[in-house]
């Protein structure tokens, strides 16, 4: 039996056997599994399969990582021991429908408003700016005071903060008509319906300056500005009669009578039925929320700020988004985002005790970028990467985040916005509350440091791996300590290499070394973009540095080229989403197309290559249609990393952070060695 053959038949009992797989796919790095019972899966003996680089649980799937070309063969071999493989769309369809109904219903309202964040968050930093600018304390360094501010000012910075809230009912809408399978358009136009000038505006009934209209005597009819639930509820249910209408109208007058009649029947029921019923259902959720944030004492805070993080865990924590956007609507600011932010630092810390602490590189090399991504606000690699997997740090993050979470409730912290944290999330405190967010993020991290340094983790492994080295034990050497003895020369190699490097241009350079020649390959930007470290992309995987060092590219445009002349080693031509390229000197570098772009199924992408061409630096090798992939919900930032496995790289030195040119400006440097 040959050794993919193993690990196949390893991988299968891993995960509780042929029968416990409902089904199984592969994307360019990892095999994404379907199981009927999660509690079979024996995580512990899947991290320990060879080639295995990672596994953990990803929307409703078991992923598991082994990277670029091994990923190939081990897929063929688990088909081979009988195992059918599933089309990337039924899996994908599969993991929608995997947990519980209040996990799928969960997980549905955040799809439907995942893709608005990113314009709430905008809206909270122009508040948070706004704050700054019109401070007392900032306008006296200038000799001026709030009375001076122009009022045409202050009017430009209401039409940057006010406009995401009052038109939110559109954006809302038209999400849930995209989720649910209508058309967006027609989302749109019932969202802009629900605050329509005509009626009376939300805000001024609140305020009693103007007056409900009465229909029929007893319906209250306003304005829904700034109302969540009603446009969600609209959305869902236009959404499919919009496709019911269209099964049954003829094609011959669908495209006049099935708007006609979705527009004219949710916009009746929305101002009649659905809008009163879901907007007082609002009011409750959002006075109990409310209720529970101003507990005395920092209650919330200790409770919230220990328990968020086993939610995310959990992957039903979207469902905080309703409830931050509602406070951010109704109150103007937004206590929720302090206390999970604690949170979140506090896991970055527990992290960083464990990369600080283990000798074991493999794990030093995870744990550390993983940290500094939670303190960026990311905590999936730290967590699923580092913390669960020891748990001890994890509970240990978890008595930081509570501490830092009470703190921030006492003190009464509350952001400008919403969707940012950690270090980002400075942004929404540029006020007099800046002192105190920075305090309730460094006890957290300190306390989940700490705990985690002294009780949360022992590097037992490489305790062990070190007394056979230093002659304390006999036998054969762990696989621990050749690790250790591989990375260290490694490292020394890379050392010395770096010593005798002189120069480094777009082209490889000859060094010194009489055995071998060392020589330094320049990668130029395949892509025209902004350059993101490799452990802030939002994937584990990637984040977690288990293919390969790298770095990634936010794309400005959807062009792909080739950085370098050589040949195209493998390219996904069903999915078209990732490429392996290959250099003259052996040198292989692999581009990841967005994140979870495996499952458009090649929607979106244009190759002009195929796997065996040879290529020229510059050439166009694909296309990618940017809208339509984040139309999906995907991101479109891209990793470009040198695979693991390739023996005679001996460093490998990313860019730093910066917008570059596609053929133009270099994105990182791999140092390899040539034997003579």
């Amino acid at each position: 039996m040959s050794e993919n053959q193993k690990i196949a038949q390893q991988v299968i009992e891993a995960v509780g056997g042929k029968d416990n797989i409902a089904s199984f796919a592969h994307c360019a790095t990892r095999l994404r599994i379907m199981v009927h019972n999660e509690e079979l899966i024996d995580q512990e003996r899947t991290e320990n399969i060879d080639k295995v680089k990672g596994a953990f649980f990803n929307s409703g799937q078991y992923q598991i990582i082994f990277g670029t070309g091994t990923v190939n063969r081990i897929f063929e071999e688990v088909e081979k021991l009988g195992v059918e493989s599933t089309s990337k769309d039924d899996i994908k369809s599969q993991s929608k429908n995997a947990g519980n109904f209040f996990q799928r219903s969960i997980r549905t309202f955040g799809d439907v408003f995942v893709p608005i964040i990113p314009v709430l968050v905008a809206t909270g930093l122009f508040m948070g700016l706004r704050g700054l600018l019109t401070q007392p304390q900032i306008l006296a360094l200038f000799g001026i005071t709030p009375d001076h501010i122009p009022a045409n000012f202050l009017l430009f910075t209401q039409v940057l903060t006010d406009t995401a809230f009052a038109f939110l009912p559109a954006l809302v809408a038209w999400s849930a008509f995209r989720v649910f399978g209508g058309s967006p358009v027609l989302g749109i136009v019932l969202g802009l319906m629900l605050v329509n000038p005509a009626l009376p505006n939300a805000y001024s009934v609140a305020d009693g300056s103007a007056h409900p209209l009465t229909m029929f005597g007893f319906i209250p009819v306003v304005g829904y500005q700034g109302s969540v639930l009603p446009a969600f509820v609209i959305g869902l249910i236009g959404a499919k009669l919009e496709k019911a209408l269209r099964k049954r109208i003829p094609e011959a007058i669908d495209l006049i009578l099935t708007p006609f009649l979705t527009l004219l029947i949710m916009i009746t029921l929305g101002l009649f039925a659905i809008g009163p019923i879901f907007h007082s259902l609002e009011s409750v959720v959002l006075n109990a929320t409310i209720y529970v944030l101003d507990m005395p004492y920092g209650i919330a805070g200790l409770l919230i700020g220990s328990l968020h993080q086993i939610i995310v865990v959990t992957g039903v924590h979207h469902i905080f988004n309703f409830l931050e956007i509602q406070l951010l609507e109704r109150t103007g600011v937004n206590p929720f985002n302090a206390i999970i932010t604690c949170a979140m630092a506090a896991q970055g810390g527990a992290c960083l005790a464990v990369g600080l602490k283990t000798k074991d590189n493999k794990l030093k090399a995870l744990a550390l970028p993983s940290s500094f991504s939670a303190f960026l606000g990311i905590t999936e690699p730290a967590i699923f990467g580092v913390n669960l997997r020891y748990m001890k740090p994890f509970i240990m993050g978890l008595i930081g985040g509570g501490v830092g979470g009470f703190m921030a409730s006492l003190f009464h912290l509350a952001g400008t916005g919403m969707a940012i944290t950690v270090i980002p999330g400075t942004l929404l405190y540029l006020n007099s509350q800046l002192p105190l967010y920075i305090l309730c993020n460094v006890v957290a991290i300190a306390i989940a440091f700490t705990l985690t340094w002294l009780f949360g983790y022992k590097d037992k492994v490489v305790t062990a791996s070190t007394a056979t080295v230093s002659g304390t034990a006999s036998g054969s050497t762990p696989t621990a300590v050749q690790e250790v003895h591989s990375t260290s020369s490694v490292e020394s190699v890379s050392s010395a290499s770096n010593d005798n490097q002189t120069a480094t241009s777009s082209h490889s350079n000859q060094v010194n070394t009489s055995a071998t020649s060392t020589k330094v390959l320049d990668i130029i930007a395949p892509i025209s973009g902004t350059l993101v470290h490799l452990e802030n992309v939002p994937d584990p995987a990637f984040a977690g540095k288990h293919m390969g060092e790298g770095i990634a590219i936010q794309p400005d445009e959807g062009k792909l080229y080739a950085p370098f002349d050589g040949t195209v080693a493998h390219v996904m031509d069903k999915s078209k989403h990732a490429i392996i390229l290959e250099h003259s000197s052996g040198v292989q570098l692999l581009i990841h197309i967005g994140l979870d772009t495996v499952s458009l199924k090649g929607q979106g992408f244009t190759l002009h290559i195929q796997s065996g061409d040879t290529i020229q630096a510059g050439q166009l090798l694909i296309e990618f249609d940017t809208a339509m992939i984040q139309s999906s919900g995907l991101s479109i930032i891209t990793p470009v990393i040198v695979p693991d496995g390739i023996e005679h790289i001996q460093n490998i030195q990313p860019a730093e952070l910066q917008q570059v040119r596609a053929n133009q400006d270099s994105i990182m440097q791999v140092t390899y060695t040539l034997h003579s």
